[in-house]
């Protein structure tokens, strides 16, 4: 045991002790946050094109305009769009920080602007002499910065366009205007019809107030984001599962496949079994993935308890009330078991990060299959597809976490549970009895040599 216990030490300080590991530990939150960021803050800063609006021919007369009232309806709807959204935000955790008003405030901003026409554009002929004078305008060297030139026309009565765009990758402009010209279509065909135009406005501007209720909210009434919250925290400690054993895991083939390659593990079995040396492994790196765990979940709330206090709260509550944190540790615990021994037994037979490719790509390859469900986990927990899945040792741990916060029955939870821990026992002889082999023999990684190693146990 005291082998064990110092095997364990050495393994745990030999990455505690490393900056790096606190830099990479520290970095992964920051750079979620910032990844969940990114997209709204590419959306709020995307440039605004300037476009220009051209009525070709007397039978466009009137389409210009028409397309600037499809733009401020636009306009409208978005800022209609922002306030429920604020209003949502406020209702779920108070006033929305400054930055967070910011950038909902500039996702309703409008992406294009109509600016006025250069006269060169109005007059020239159709034909050559437009496409001519939209080359000048949108070329690199063009004095006015215009992104696109919008030619509006009518054939057979129906209103068309052609494009010029500075970017020929840029869509954003052809879609708006293909939207608006439907939509002067429309309410032009329904004006024909003898519907007054106000009402097809009124009708497109119609937003409808839906309120959900449930008779399995908190309140027996009304849906809050407080019933939302389980299971968004289901969701999110499936994800974090995964990313704790996978990184716990890895941690543990790069240790084995390093000190193999260092020959460090033959001088390890002059004084300790292989067995001694995996237990002591996997347990070194089980609380250094505890201490990742505890860094995280610091970090996560102490920036909500400073900036969302009652959502701190909420949470908290959330994860003591019906044993949620429990069934976390104890998933966390039979998935570290089952992945940590098998990256470690084909850590054993390598030396080289390539020779672990041979069974990395399909253990790999499984490891992404829950992260194609756990969505689905979060809508239907009770899917029947969810729930065939969740009971596959390999994907119990992330599965059935995210639906924990559905309550499922407890027959499924315990059975799952034991299974999974079954299947962890099965997993740790036959990862022991490959990881002895591999640690006292020099044969290289391969599905024969690995099942050969299962079955010989190293003698």
């Amino acid at each position: 045991m005291n082998r064990i216990l110092l095997i364990a030490r050495r393994e745990y300080a030999a990455y505690a002790k490393t900056v790096g590991f606190w830099l990479s530990l520290l970095a992964f939150p920051l750079f979620a946050v910032v990844g969940g960021a990114i997209p709204v803050l590419i959306k709020s800063s995307e440039p605004v094109r300037q476009v220009a609006l051209v009525e070709d021919g007397a039978s466009a007369t009137g389409l210009a305009a028409a397309v600037r009232q499809v733009m401020q309806d636009d306009v409208d709807r978005r800022s209609v769009r922002q306030q429920e959204e604020m209003e949502k935000a406020m209702k779920a955790s108070g006033a929305p920080p400054g930055a967070a008003r910011q950038a909902l405030a500039q996702l309703g901003n409008p992406r294009l602007a109509f600016v006025d026409t250069p006269s060169d554009i109005v007059t020239a002929a159709p034909g050559d002499a437009q496409a001519e004078a939209a080359r000048r305008h949108l070329g690199k060297d063009a004095a006015q910065s215009l992104d696109a030139i919008v030619f509006l026309s009518r054939k057979d009565d129906v209103p068309t366009a052609r494009v010029w765009t500075a970017r020929a990758t840029d869509d954003t402009v052809e879609d708006f205007i293909r939207d608006a010209l439907k939509s002067i279509n429309r309410k032009s065909v329904l004006a024909d019809a003898g519907i007054d135009t106000a009402v097809v406005d009124s009708t497109e501007a119609f937003r409808p107030e839906v309120s959900v209720f449930s008779p399995n909210s908190r309140s027996g009434g009304e849906v809050s984001f407080r019933d939302r919250l389980p299971s968004l925290i289901g969701l999110g400690a499936g994800f974090m599962l995964w990313s704790l054993i996978l990184t716990g895991a890895s941690i543990l083939l790069n240790s084995v496949m390093e000190e193999k390659s260092n020959k460090i593990l033959e001088v390890l079995l002059s004084s300790a079994s292989a067995s001694e040396i995996l237990t002591g492994k996997v347990l070194g790196v089980a609380l250094l993935t505890l201490s990742v765990l505890a860094v995280w979940g610091v970090l996560g709330f102490g920036g909500l308890a400073r900036f969302a206090p009652e959502q701190a709260a909420d949470i908290l509550n959330v994860l003591w009330s019906g044993g949620m944190l429990a069934w976390f540790l104890a998933f966390m615990v039979g998935g570290y078991l089952m992945y940590a021994v098998l990256f470690a037994a084909i850590g054993a037979f390598c030396e080289t990060p390539r020779d672990a490719q041979t069974l990395m790509g399909p253990i790999m390859m499984i490891l992404i299959v829950p992260m194609f469900t756990l969505s689905m986990a979060l809508q239907t927990p009770d899917a029947p597809v969810v729930k065939i899945l969740s009971w596959i040792p390999l994907f119990t741990p992330f599965l059935m976490m995210a639906r924990m916060p559905s309550d499922p029955p407890l027959v499924e939870s315990v059975g799952a549970l034991l299974a999974m821990f079954a299947f962890a026992a099965l997993m740790v002889w036959v990862a022991g009895r490959a990881f002895r082999a591999g640690a006292l023999s020099d044969v290289k990684l391969s599905w024969k040599s690995f099942a050969a190693a299962i079955r010989g146990g190293g003698r």
